[in-house]
């Protein structure tokens, strides 16, 4: 059998748009088996981040315990700070949870978190900070 330049051609064609499409689908292969994998993990904060978070939580256990007026004052102020300078909002998320339970502490509501609601949240934010160096330290509140 005799092959022709056209019939030639038909088989490099082919064996091109195959190649073509193997490569595309081990592409979208790769990329959702990433997709898959990454999707549960928790976003990471910067060390920077992390550091002003703690500094949040070690000021919050104090006001916690103070009067009132103080309380609700630095609940404002460190509101607005942890809004202008974090850049980590699930992380942010959690310590503003913290710094709102510090504030119902002090006004001695029944909102006021336990020591295990504590230790919960602050698993939690430890997870945006496990790659940044810092270990996140939460300790009960109005003690």
């Amino acid at each position: 059998m005799n092959t022709t330049p056209t019939t030639r051609n038909r088989k490099r064609n082919r064996l091109v748009i195959g190649a073509a499409a193997a490569v595309t689908a081990a592409a979208l292969a790769a990329g959702a088996g990433y997709w898959w994998l990454d999707r549960d993990e928790l976003s990471q904060a910067s060390a920077g981040d992390c550091r002003l978070a703690q500094r949040i939580v070690t000021e919050a256990a104090e006001i916690s315990t103070g009067p009132v007026p103080d309380a609700e004052k630095w609940w404002q102020e460190t509101g607005d700070e942890r809004r202008a300078q974090m850049k980590d909002g699930y992380l942010g998320y959690k310590i503003a949870t913290y710094e709102g339970w510090a504030l119902a502490t002090a006004q001695k509501s029944p909102e006021a978190p336990s020591a295990k609601d504590v230790k919960g949240l602050q698993e939690e934010a430890r997870g945006h900070c496990s790659d940044s160096g810092v270990t996140l330290t939460m300790p009960p509140l109005g003690s």
